[in-house]
């Protein structure tokens, strides 16, 4: 019975230590006002001065490249200054002919369709074989299905001219949150981890990119080697070793500018998606790079990040013996009430998202029915056992080295979810946090209500509604649109 007590009261504190980690990462940018200010866009946009590859590495995604090679092309930025380059590989005929045909229409000798014919297929290996053929100073990646801002180039430009870095990580945000019962939870990780756990990261020193809007000069990807072929993470690896290098980089979230994606289409594809990006984690750990970085602090912070399928497959399999223990099995009224250390967290998890729904619906102009919010609460558990089913599968496969590339299908839904921001309404979930949280989550609850925002009729730049003036043009009459 000691040996259980001990056991049951290691596991329970181990797991509150773990999910308070995790909060404090999720809540790090409101913790302080200025943080939150720091992540945001340029009010106004220096003279363009850089000059930009973009890569759109695709693999059978003809239902969306067409649009996409459109949109990239269509960004409000000198034309001699950008340059598209679509990559496949050499037998996904249908990709390359939308790609051929959406080059053909805009009519621009900077918008080339290249392919590979060499092993193995994923996107690593084109994003290799198109930087050997950039010829502008930056490269950012596009995913196939993304929907771009028109104004991002010219944003990042100026982030670049005004910090001086070599790497910036841009917003990404899941749109299309109503699709499925798992949609919503997904869109509000992509929210924390642009909005919030990055900037932490980026103030440590130790940043696992993003997989696109990532956009790092070329001089810089040439030394380190290129992407790693063979890590279905290539985008946290060349952080990690971009991150020992010690180079700076900055992130910059704003709602306006971020790089709009889907959630997948069905609980399948989004279990191989997630268990591709936990078993790249993996592959990053085990390959040691972070070892590499030169503190203490960084080191532990990858660690921590890198292991996490790992710990989280393991406590997915312990989790209900250790209920079972604590409901069949007598132990110390003491153990008895920290084995429920690990309920507190997963509540205060739960709060932390719906107050996150609340804010993400705010900023984007989206309306949240009460029914959506309990909705959220119900498939709160659901989605945990998802990501512990998807860990526990990344560490099966990298156990029996199945690396193989898992496809995620694509179809555009995000491209119907492009509400215009309206002044935001919706803050009861927010005021009732804000009377009861701690400081932290009352800063997220008070962020609602102080960003709400509304577009400028002239220029389109997304500003606060106690603003009377658009702080990028200085249009006096700006409206919701």
């Amino acid at each position: 019975m000691d040996l259980v007590a001990t056991f049951i009261l290691a596991l329970s504190v181990a797991i509150f230590l773990l999910s308070v980690f995790g909060l404090h990462l999720t809540l790090y940018a409101w913790e302080e006002p200025s943080r939150l200010d720091e992540g945001r866009a340029p009010a106004k946009f220096a003279r363009p001065r850089h000059s930009f590859t973009a890569i759109l590495p695709a693999r059978h995604e003809e239902g969306v490249i067409y649009e996409t090679v459109r949109r990239v092309a269509g960004m409000r930025y000198p034309r001699r200054l950008v340059e598209i380059i679509v990559v496949c590989h050499v037998d996904d005929v249908r990709t390359i002919a939308e790609a051929q045909r959406a080059a053909r229409d805009i009519g621009d000798r900077n918008v080339r369709v290249m392919t590979f014919d060499t092993d193995p297929i994923n996107k690593p290996h084109g994003l290799n074989v198109a930087l050997a053929a950039a010829r502008r100073q930056f490269v950012t990646i596009f995913d196939a299905e993304d929907d771009v801002h028109p104004d991002l180039f010219r944003m990042v430009n100026t982030v670049l001219v005004q910090q001086q870095v070599r790497v910036v990580q841009a917003g990404v945000q899941l749109m299309n949150w109503n699709d499925r019962w798992f949609s919503l939870h997904n869109c509000l990780e992509y929210f924390f981890w642009f909005r919030s756990r990055l900037h932490f990261h980026a103030r440590v020193g130790m940043i696992p990119l993003g997989g696109n809007t990532v956009f790092v000069r070329r001089e810089l990807l040439l030394e380190v080697g290129g992407w790693d072929q063979e890590c279905l993470t290539e985008d946290a690896d060349i952080g990690v070793r971009l991150s020992a290098m010690g180079e700076r980089m900055s992130v910059v979230y704003d709602p306006v500018y971020v790089t709009r994606e889907e959630t997948p289409d069905t609980v399948a594809s989004w279990v191989r998606q997630r268990t591709r990006w936990n078993q790249g984690f993996v592959y990053v750990l085990r390959k040691g790079a972070w070892l590499h970085l030169p503190r203490l602090g960084q080191r532990l912070l990858a660690l921590y990040t890198f292991s996490y399928p790992m710990l989280q497959a393991l406590l997915f399999i312990l989790w209900p013996t250790v209920v079972v223990g604590i409901l069949l099995l007598k132990v110390p009224i003491p153990v008895a009430l920290m084995s429920f250390l690990p309920l507190y967290a997963l509540i205060f998890q739960l709060g932390i998202q719906v107050v996150g729904a609340v804010m993400f619906a705010s900023e984007y102009g989206i309306r949240l029915r009460p029914l959506t919010l309990l909705r959220l609460v119900v498939t709160f558990l659901p989605y945990q056992w998802l990501l512990g089913i998807s860990a526990l599968r990344a560490v099966y496969r990298e156990l029996e080295i199945q690396l193989g590339w898992e496809k995620t299908h694509h179809a555009g839904a995000h491209r119907r979810e492009r509400a215009n921001p309206p002044v935001a309404t919706h803050l009861t979930a927010a005021a009732i946090m804000n009377t009861i949280a701690p400081p932290a989550v009352r800063g997220l609850a008070a962020t609602v209500s102080d960003e709400a925002v509304r577009h400028c009729a002239r220029c389109g730049r997304a500003r606060p509604v106690r603003l009377r003036s658009c702080p990028a043009c200085g249009f006096g009459s700006a409206v919701a649109q």
